[in-house]
């Protein structure tokens, strides 16, 4: 029995081994294949794809279209033109050092209306560079008995923003009464929302000051149609009877010109102005028999070079 039992358990020892030794190979041959397949091995592909890479480059270059040629009225570009196109600017200079100058006759009219009809001009200018200028400034009015009204000012203007000069120098009176000079002290520039804006004090002979107060804007209505409205006050420190003007807020002038620019130089224009004496100069102009506010009709033209 017992020799019966230790057969079986060789017999069945023996087949199990032969059935792992049968397996072994079956199972390990998967990845003795694999590793050197992918470590080491080339794929068998590599020669068939640099084939078809350099045919499909081909093909591209074949099928790239050929530059167009330019109309026999459009010359080739030479290397004068290029020059030209891209000059050498030294780093871009921000400063001017160029003299220049400027004239604008912004009021150059007839007047009529309440009282005599008359002339008048409003001038300014300047002649300088960016930062440096000499001004001039020039108004007047007359009529058929001579010029009843007539001053100019010589000011230097430095620029101390970038809209803003500010200025001083000398201004001349002509008329009315008799010649008299006035030291001046200002600025001027361009206010927010474009409103161009000339605030000057001065001091005169005998203590006397005045302050001028003059501003306006201009609507472009169109790119050539141009409403532009203005206002000027005067205001004095003390009484001159000699030109009949009292201290305080002595006058004001309101106007509006609407122009047409046959070019940015050259506009005529009409319009309507109001004239108010106040106070002392007031009274001055009622003992003298004149009226104290007036209206006038205009026409004029505005050219600058």
């Amino acid at each position: 029995m017992s020799r019966t039992l230790l057969s079986a358990l060789v017999l069945v020892t023996l087949a199990a081994t032969a059935s792992a030794q049968t397996a072994s190979p079956a199972t390990q041959a998967p990845v003795q294949r694999e590793a050197p397949s992918r470590a080491s091995e080339p794929s068998g592909h590599e020669d068939h794809q640099a084939p078809a890479v350099a045919v499909h480059q081909h093909d591209e270059a074949q099928q790239a279209p050929a530059p167009a040629e330019l109309p026999p009225f459009i010359p080739p570009v030479t290397d004068a033109d290029r020059a030209a196109a891209f000059p050498d600017v030294h780093g871009h200079a921000m400063r001017d050092n160029v003299t220049n100058y400027f004239v604008l006759f912004d009021q150059f009219e007839w007047e009529s209306g309440s009282g005599p009809d008359a002339f008048a001009w409003d001038t300014k200018g300047w002649v300088g560079r960016d930062l440096d200028r000499f001004w001039f400034r020039t108004e007047g009015l007359g009529d058929d008995d001579g010029l009843s009204e007539a001053h100019a000012d010589l000011l230097y203007g430095r620029a101390i923003s970038r809209w803003w000069d500010a200025v001083g120098g000398l201004r001349q009176d002509v008329r009315p009464g008799s010649p008299q000079t006035w030291a001046a002290v200002g600025v001027q520039g361009l206010a927010p929302y474009w409103f161009e804006v000339e605030a000057t004090a001065y001091v005169g002979s005998g203590g006397r000051t005045e302050f001028r107060l003059e501003t306006e804007y201009s609507f472009l209505l169109t790119n050539r149609l141009i409403l532009q409205p203005l206002v000027e006050l005067n205001v004095f420190g003390k009484d001159d009877p000699e030109r009949e003007i009292g201290r305080g807020i002595s006058s004001a002038n309101a106007g509006v010109r609407l122009r047409y620019e046959f070019r940015r130089e050259f506009a005529p224009y009409v319009g309507v102005t109001w004239d108010r004496t106040f106070f002392g100069t007031a009274d001055y102009a009622r003992a003298a028999g004149e009226p104290v506010s007036r209206t006038r009709f205009v026409l004029g033209v505005r050219f600058w070079m």
